[in-house]
């Protein structure tokens, strides 16, 4: 298991990731939009979200940062941008972290297959820390 830095920008995530990844000497990330997501029936994604990155990560002096815009309309404040990925292959260690910090806290996404992984979910603890859990990286 690790834990995993997650930044959010408001509109200007590629800008801030090619500059961190010039900064660090990466490699050029992989960058996913919303637009690249299969389409939902059920929501029909605004024309100026589809550029917007939904997800990308950058490694760091040996660490894993993950990067992505909000989604417009979504509350935005600097300082409130950051959370924490626990990143693991197994599903039943996932399941019990995010139990124990829903206690008190609350459940932001619950812990589901989506598009980019196979059980992913979002919680914010009872101290007001964002926690976000992710079956393995995948290729990402």
């Amino acid at each position: 298991m690790s834990v995993d830095a997650y930044l959010n920008f408001d509109g200007n995530c590629r800008e801030a990731v090619e500059y961190y990844a010039e900064v660090f000497g990466t490699e050029k990330p992989k960058m996913l939009t919303f637009g690249e997501m299969p389409p939902n029936p059920a929501f029909t994604l605004p024309e100026e979200a589809k550029h917007l990155i939904m997800h990308t990560r950058l490694t760091i002096s040996g660490s894993n940062v993950m990067f992505s815009d909000i989604f417009p309309g979504m509350p935005y404040v600097v300082g409130n941008n950051i959370s924490l990925a626990i990143v693991s292959n197994n599903k039943e260690e996932i399941q019990s972290v995010f139990n124990q910090l829903k206690e008190g806290g609350s459940v932001r996404m619950e812990l589901q297959e989506t598009d980019w992984s196979k059980y992913y979910g979002m919680v914010t603890d009872k101290f007001g820390v964002n926690w976000q859990f992710n079956l393995g990286l995948g290729d990402w």
